[in-house]
């Protein structure tokens, strides 16, 4: 089982900036997390992927982010954080983070969800 609790979000004006953290808990073993990433679900849209960190690989971010946001993960906290620059009102969203997690004996993975946390971006 792993718990997420997500902190950082806000009100900010455009062209501000928020940091999201994200720490992961409970009984799990970190070598069977795949990666680490944020999600955004806007009013009346699909969730869409933000930014992710795969375990050993390289980020990667939605077009409509790249350059403004940064993703990052510590390890030995078990915490990925979402830097975000130049923000403009689209951004506005609930942000969730999430953790797909994958252990014996079937290496099924599970997605793992934090609660969300607001962001709005609006003068």
């Amino acid at each position: 089982q792993v718990q997420l609790a997500e902190s950082g979000g806000g009100l900010v004006q455009p062209g501000g900036s928020l940091t999201l953290s994200c720490a992961a808990s409970g009984s799990f073993l970190s070598r069977y997390v795949m990666g680490m990433g944020w999600y955004r679900q806007a009013p009346g849209k699909q969730r869409e992927l933000v930014a992710f960190i795969p375990s050993g690989g390289s980020a990667n971010y939605a077009d409509s982010v790249k350059g403004r946001f940064t993703i990052s993960r510590d390890n030995a906290k078990n915490t990925v954080y979402l830097q975000m620059n130049n923000l403009k009102p689209e951004d506005t969203a609930v942000y969730y983070c999430n953790v797909p997690y994958s252990s014996p004996p079937t290496f099924k993975p599970t997605m793992y969800w934090g609660q969300g946390t607001q962001v709005t971006v609006s003068s």
